[in-house]
Order: structure tokens, then C-alpha cells, then sequence
């Protein structure tokens, strides 16, 4: 079983325009709103893929019964914490081109005996985990170390962590040992305080992050692919090139990849192939959905991987 956190989810409101220019009007082409939550989002692929998966999150208020209601048919088993605030709504705009625009909300305040309640379920969840995704930013109310917490409860039950998270959430998680941290590009420079623009920069900082606490660390790139920093050295994933639709989620679906692949027993390089080909094929599909196994096979042949020397 692989289990993901959502502690922040969230109602997306997607919007599609005919096209997203500075200072001009934009119109309508198609709403919709699906669940949101970068650990739901994780679930979601793994169990297009196959896998066996079970999402935790909190839900309260309005919007908390509306995300109940689109996740009843989402296919894998969701374990929801009750709690007293509604949870928030985000808003994506994106247009023909990929051009995309993320509104996010910061999220409900939570009370103390409602993260203890997380903490909870989280327990009895391990008790039949193999891995576990902690994902998403925290809400007010939640301390930075929360997410430490919880990865260090899973070592003590021997199960394997990815972490993808941000700020100090990120920082305080990564100094628990998991075993594998996700950050994007922009994660990693407030991460690291420096700006990344290079491949030298790529390279040293996944080993810079490896250092400070993380077993491997698996840097998403977006376009350019990803960058592994593992215990036996430094990979390169590249994919091809591809007409990116939507790439909002893209980073949710290499966690998961990534995850299901090494579940299936991968090697951490064939892992970091799948997780870019996840990300990459998930890319290309318009409106914050993702890409099925098939999609994502077509890309996997694709994406060349190579040890930095």
C-alpha cells in the first residue's frame, strides 16, 4: 500500500481561455473543478497505473462536502480527517498555448487536536504501508515540523518516505532522513538561497540537499527533466520534447512515478526514468488531468537516463 498526506487539499477550478496575454482580455473556453492536493494528485496516478494506494486528507465546510463528493468516484480508497473549517479553493488558468497561471489559497486554520487527529490516522495508516508521500504545503496551524514528525514515525515502522514540500515544511522534513525529498527548481532555491540556472548548478544542488539529510533526492526540472542524487552517485533524466498542455501537476505525477516504480522493485535510475516520463506525459494532457500508463509508457521509451561522471 502506498499511502499519500494531503493535509491542505484543496477544490481546483480550472479555467480554460482561448489565450493569456499581459493587459488584455481573455475569454472562457471550459470550466470544471476537480480535487486537489498534491498527495490526491499522487494517488490519483498511482492508481491509474496499477498501484494500490490510499489518500489521506482533512475536509470541512461546503467546499470539504463538494471535494467528498468528486472523490467518490475516483476509483482508490480515501481516508478523510473531519475538520471544522471549510478547506480552500484554488484557481488554474491556462490557455491553447500551455500558458498557465496557479492561484493558490493558504488554507484552513487547524486546531491543535485536529492535527493530532492527522497524526493518528497517519499512524494507523502505516501499519499496512509500504510507502508514505507526504505532500503539499501545511495550512495555519500546522507547525513546519510537522511533516518531520511524520517521517520519523514511518522510519521507526520501516516505511519509505517521499517528501514534496516547500519553505521550512521542507527544510525541518528533509533533517528526518526520508527517503526521498521531490523539490522543483523554484523549491530548491529558497531551499538553498541561490538562484539555479545552470547544469552545474542543477548537479550540485541535488547533492547539496542530499547533504543536509535526505537518503536520495530527486530534483524535477519541468522541461529539462530531472536530477537524481543518490548514495552511489549522480543521474541525469531528459525527456523529449513535448507541446505541454497543462504542466500544473506535473511534478505531483514524478512523485508518483517515481514512487510506483520503486514498488515495483526499480532501480533508483529506471525509477527516476519513469517519474520524468510521468511528469513529461502528464504534461502534454490539457485541464490538470493525467496521463494513464499507456501515455506515459509512450514517453518512458523516450527519456534517456545517464550517470554523471
Amino acid at each position: 500500500m502506498i499511502v499519500t498526506l494531503t493535509i491542505n487539499p484543496a477544490i481546483d477550478r480550472i479555467i480554460g481561455v482561448d489565450r493569456l496575454a499581459f493587459e488584455d482580455r481573455a475569454y472562457i473556453n471550459s470550466s470544471r473543478e476537480s480535487p486537489g492536493g498534491r498527495g490526491i494528485n499522487a494517488s490519483c496516478v498511482i492508481h491509474a497505473f496499477g498501484g494500490e494506494t490510499v489518500a489521506l486528507l482533512t475536509s470541512g465546510g461546503d467546499s470539504g462536502q463538494r471535494l467528498e463528493a468528486l472523490l467518490a468516484g475516483c476509483g482508490y480508497r480515501t481516508s478523510v480527517v473531519p475538520i471544522h473549517n471549510a478547506i480552500r479553493t484554488n484557481l488554474t488558468i491556462t490557455d491553447k498555448h500551455g500558458l498557465t497561471v496557479n492561484i493558490n489559497e493558504a488554507g484552513p486554520t487547524l486546531e491543535k487536536a485536529e492535527v493530532a487527529s492527522v497524526e493518528r490516522a497517519v499512524r494507523e495508516a502505516l501499519e499496512n504501508a509500504s510507502w508514505l508521500l507526504v505532500c503539499g504545503s501545511l495550512p495555519p496551524g500546522v507547525p513546519a515540523s510537522f511533516y518531520g514528525k511524520l517521517i520519523g514515525m514511518a522510519r521507526r515502522k520501516k516505511v519509505k518516505t517521499l517528501l514534496h514540500a516547500d519553505r521550512e515544511a521542507l527544510r525541518e522534513g528533509i533533517e528526518a532522513k526520508p527517503t526521498v525529498v521531490t523539490p522543483n527548481e523554484k523549491e530548491a532555491e529558497r531551499l538553498l538561497s541561490r538562484t539555479l540556472l545552470t547544469r552545474t548548478h542543477y548537479l550540485e544542488a541535488a547533492e547539496q540537499i542530499r547533504s543536509m539529510g535526505a537518503e536520495s533526492v530527486v530534483l524535477s526540472l519541468a522541461s529539462r527533466g530531472a536530477v537524481g542524487a543518490y548514495p552511489d552517485g549522480l543521474f541525469e533524466a531528459l525527456p523529449p520534447r513535448i507541446d505541454a498542455v497543462c504542466p500544473i501537476g506535473a511534478g505531483d505525477a514524478l512523485s508518483a512515478g517515481y514512487t510506483w516504480a520503486m514498488k515495483r522493485k526499480a532501480n533508483a535510475a529506471d525509477a527516476l526514468r519513469w517519474g520524468v516520463a510521468a511528469g513529461t506525459a502528464s504534461a502534454r494532457v490539457p485541464g490538470m488531468r493525467f496521463a494513464t500508463l499507456e501515455q506515459t509508457q509512450e514517453i518512458y521509451r523516450q527519456v534517456e537516463v545517464r550517470r554523471v561522471e
